[in-house]
């Protein structure tokens, strides 16, 4: 078994070198810059690890010897499922590993900008001491947080900001609106939540129905006393409209963690704002996220080699197709 990295910018493989010696694998770590050096990199490969590689159907097609694509982390924007799918080809994440951390984040980065915290500080480091700056100054008590995708992570955060005081209402397409509790919080509809918010927290997977799910109507509908926060993915806020309200002042601010191009290029209008917070798509991390993301994504793959269901699959049916996984039964629950 053969288990490349195609790339990535972790500081360690420790956890992954474990894993792949206790099943008798051979991990390769590989650093590709472009499709083809990808692809050489690749060739006998059994399974790939991807951090931020476009895994295309082109790509697939090169490596007639592909099982199972391991994702780090819980999108997969980044990989053609439907064109893995075709091929027989197992495709795996970690959908839940960053709870805990993305939740925290989130939290963080409503506080920092709605309490001013940056833009104090950098006065302090000046030598203000004006507090005119970021006035005005709200408590968390009564204010409105809202909560967009009320998945693992987005359920998470809205237990912590109910925990600072705030009436929390979320929006998730799978609730209906009004309903009295979608994971023990109100559900109400897109254009309400807008409407009511003054803190709008994105915790939706980036699709073909998400991206741009906020742009220049909704963010018109927002409250002016309003900030929004990007946990998720870059492209479910368009940066171009975001840009445009904060320069005409209809929203109150901004904290981003994830960004439509990333890195983000230097010089960015993002970063004219002091009533913006960035930060480098670091959301997901702390030191036990860390390692939990990197040993479980490889053992995903193992167990897709091995011919087991692993603990996350996105096209479990591959298993049991004619495709190139098809000596790979499909497992039954306790089996």
């Amino acid at each position: 078994m053969r288990i490349t990295i195609t790339e990535c910018d972790h500081d360690s493989f420790d956890a992954e070198n474990t894993v792949a010696a206790a099943a008798g694998a051979e991990l390769v770590v590989a650093q590709s810059t472009d499709a083809a050096s990808l692809v050489d990199a690749c060739a006998d490969a059994d399974a790939i690890l991807v951090q931020y590689a476009s895994i295309t159907a082109e790509i697939m097609d090169a490596l007639p010897g592909l099982k199972v694509i391991g994702r780090y982390g819980v999108g997969v924007d980044s990989v053609d499922v439907a064109a893995a799918t075709a091929r027989g080809i197992a495709v795996c994440n970690v959908p839940d590993y960053g709870t805990e951390a993305v939740s925290d984040h989130a939290i963080g980065l409503a506080l920092a900008v709605g309490r001013g915290i940056p833009r104090l500080d950098r006065g302090m480091r000046a030598g203000s001491f004006d507090l005119a700056v970021v006035r005005p100054l709200y408590q968390t008590a009564a204010r409105v947080f809202g909560i967009i995708g009320m998945g693992l992570i987005g359920t998470a955060t809205a237990r912590k900001a109910a925990g600072l005081g705030y009436e929390v209402i979320g929006y998730d397409v799978r609730a209906e609106p009004g309903a009295a509790t979608f994971h023990g919080f109100p559900a109400v509809s897109l254009d309400e939540l807008l409407e009511r918010s003054q803190v709008v927290s994105m915790h939706t997977p980036l699709t073909d129905e998400t991206r741009n799910l906020v742009g220049a109507a909704e963010l018109d509908r927002m409250r002016t006393d309003a900030i929004i926060v990007n946990t998720s993915r870059g492209g479910v806020i368009s940066t171009a409209a975001l840009v445009d309200a904060l320069r005409a002042g209809s929203i109150a601010g901004a904290g981003i963690d994830v960004h439509e191009t990333e890195p983000l290029p230097a010089g960015h209008p993002l970063m004219d704002f002091d009533n913006v917070v960035l930060t480098p798509h670091l959301a997901w991390y702390s030191e036990e996220s860390y390692v939990e993301l990197k040993r479980r994504t490889i053992e995903n793959v193992v167990e897709v080699c091995a011919g087991r269901m692993p603990r996350n699959i996105l096209n479990p049916q591959v298993l049991g197709t004619a495709g190139r996984n098809a000596q790979f039964p499909l497992l039954t629950t306790g089996a």
